[in-house]
């Protein structure tokens, strides 16, 4: 036989993460904790089946450089400026306290300085997969705290570029009695040196990207897509996203996920920006479980009952040390209690360069491998732990259902919806989801007079529509309060206008069962997901192809001019 510890690699991780994953879902928990097991089941620290370690950490790389490209595609540089007074300023102050807070934490269970400063960093910066796929599924990437979370990952990622040079430079200092006097023994002018190149770099990559890329990416693809070849432009995306990506790595010193971000924003400049989005999904969704299976790997449970009290503080770290700074920086700045416990989930929990972070410092003999321990740990811990935080702040922010007369605006909590306002209208229309298919479905029905109900999770949205006279919930669609709310029994139409295949097939088989006279309208991308809403119960679902069709033959059959739109 072949040796194939690549596919075995991907076989196992993959087909374990599924058992568990479903299992997980089935029993209404987070599959991350499904794929987080996983990892621990193929890992070297259980018996049976054994994966290769470092190759299913370059298979999770591949998550992360397209999750962030998926991310870029979203953005522009506008976005990301928007947010640069909170985010800069933010970002580098909880980084601050959360490395004195992992520095103290050090001193105490007697390592050296160049550990504690190590240690501290490690704690301190977030997980990209685990911060996107919590935005992600919310629905909150184009929102403000989207944005904000975005802005302060990205500025955590240049930080770490930062810390990942100037770390050799200090153990190239010598670490003579543990690490002591590393700091001291340090030139002050090769330190400024290091800095200096790696700034030079980053600013070379970024007005590189925006100076060249922003022309040359979009016309690449817009040449590929009068190729005419589907097959071709798929392979345009991932060329694009993981060779700036790596080229960013290589020759840069950028990050894998700082490279592909700014592949994906260059690329937004484009029309063809969301059909590049959609043809990397599934590659992206496939190797961000990889991320986590590669996690649960080098997690060694023994550290939980060989160093217990160390675990619990490092965890308290990241738990609380780093949400309450976040809570505190983002309040500081005159953001909402509900903008700052959204920042303060998202960045409870620690990820992909804690575990650089760690490995170089070991291997630098910087950093005990306890602490390298203590680190894997916590980021196993507080990534399963941070869907639960979410689900939290999700109830929290639900508030009490209060009713309103129709249209009106309830009194907003420091300029966010403080409530579930449920409506008084009846045979009326229920929209979920206010993205660019919603707007355009809301549009048409106001302008034909059909009294309506919007929900969506954007409270910013629900304000502006509020104060256009139309009634709007703030909330997500899958919860049944939601839907209450919105007089789900007492409705004649559901447009259910969010793409999320999972949560769409839920709305629509609660709105069936609530109410079978209930004519509900989904859409798709795919016909599998057209197959899933029909049995659901929908009366009838939109894919874009197959509608375009349909207005194509209506349109000749009407005797349509050959300009103009249906």
């Amino acid at each position: 036989m072949h040796e194939t510890p690549l596919i075995t690699t991907l076989v196992a991780g993959l087909g374990i993460a599924f058992l568990l994953g479903a299992a997980a879902q089935r029993l209404r928990i987070s599959p991350i904790v499904g794929y987080l097991l996983a990892g621990v089941v193929i890992g070297p620290a259980t018996p049976g089946i054994f994966a290769d370690t470092e190759l299913a950490a370059e298979l999770a790389e591949l998550g992360v450089i397209l999750l962030m490209f998926g991310v870029g595609l979203h953005f522009s540089i506008n976005d990301l400026l928007s947010v640069r007074a909170i985010a800069v300023p933010g970002a580098i102050v909880q980084i601050a306290i959360a490395m004195l807070l992992g520095f103290g934490l050090a001193l105490a269970l007697g390592w050296g300085i160049a550990a504690g400063i190590i240690f501290g960093l490690a704690l301190s910066v977030a997980s990209t997969v685990v911060l996107l796929r919590a935005l992600q599924q919310r629905r909150m990437l184009d929102t403000e705290k989207g944005r904000i979370a975005v802005g302060w990952l990205v500025v955590e990622d240049l930080a770490m570029v930062l810390a990942l040079v100037l770390i050799p430079a200090f153990a190239g200092a010598g670490n003579g009695d543990e690490g002591r006097h590393a700091v001291a023994a340090t030139s002050a002018g090769g330190i400024a040196w290091a800095v200096s190149i790696t700034v030079a770099k980053v600013s070379a990559f970024v007005a590189l990207m925006l100076i060249v890329g922003r022309r040359l990416v979009p016309w690449i693809m817009h040449a590929v897509a009068h190729s005419g070849s589907r097959e071709l432009f798929r392979l345009a995306v991932l060329a694009i996203a993981l060779g700036i990506a790596y080229g960013a790595a290589e020759l840069f010193g950028v990050s894998f996920a700082l490279g592909a971000f700014f592949a994906g924003m260059v690329l937004a400049e484009s029309p063809l920006s969301q059909q590049a989005a959609q043809e990397s999904l599934p590659f992206r969704d496939a190797f961000a479980v990889l991320f986590f299976v590669s996690v649960g790997m080098v997690f060694n449970p023994a550290v939980l009952w060989d160093h217990p009290f160390a675990v619990v503080a490092t965890l308290a770290i990241i738990l609380v040390g780093k949400s309450l700074a976040a809570f505190g920086i983002v309040r500081a700045f005159g953001y909402s209690n509900r903008t700052a416990l959204t920042i303060s989930a998202s960045l409870a929990q620690v990820g992909e360069f804690s575990f650089i972070l760690a490995g170089l410092g070991v291997s630098l003999g910087l950093l005990p491998e306890e602490g390298r321990d203590l680190i894997l740990a916590g980021a196993i811990i507080s990534i399963l732990l941070n869907p639960a935080a979410f689900d939290l702040l999700d109830r929290w922010q639900a508030g009490p259902v209060v009713a309103t007369a129709p249209g009106a605006v309830p009194a907003a909590d420091e300029g966010d919806v403080a409530a579930i306002v449920s409506t008084r209208l009846s045979g009326h229309a229920i929209v979920v989801g206010y993205g660019r298919v919603g707007r355009v479905a809301v549009d048409a029905l106001r302008a034909a007079n059909v009294p309506l109900v919007v929900i969506e999770d954007d409270a910013a949205a629900v304000a502006s529509l509020r104060a256009a006279g139309v009634e709007g919930i703030a909330g997500n669609g899958v919860r049944d309060e939601i839907l209450a709310a919105a007089n789900l029994a007492g409705a004649r139409w559901l447009l259910v206008a969010i793409p999320e295949a999972y949560e769409a097939s839920h709305i629509v088989r609660h709105g069936r069962g609530l109410n079978p006279g209930l004519l509900v309208v989904a859409r798709a991308h795919f016909d599998a997901e057209v197959d899933s809403l029909m049995a659901d119960g929908a009366s009838a679902v939109i894919m874009g192809e197959r509608e375009i069709g349909l207005g194509m033959a209506r349109a000749v059959l009407a005797g349509a001019p050959a300009a103009g739109t249906v």
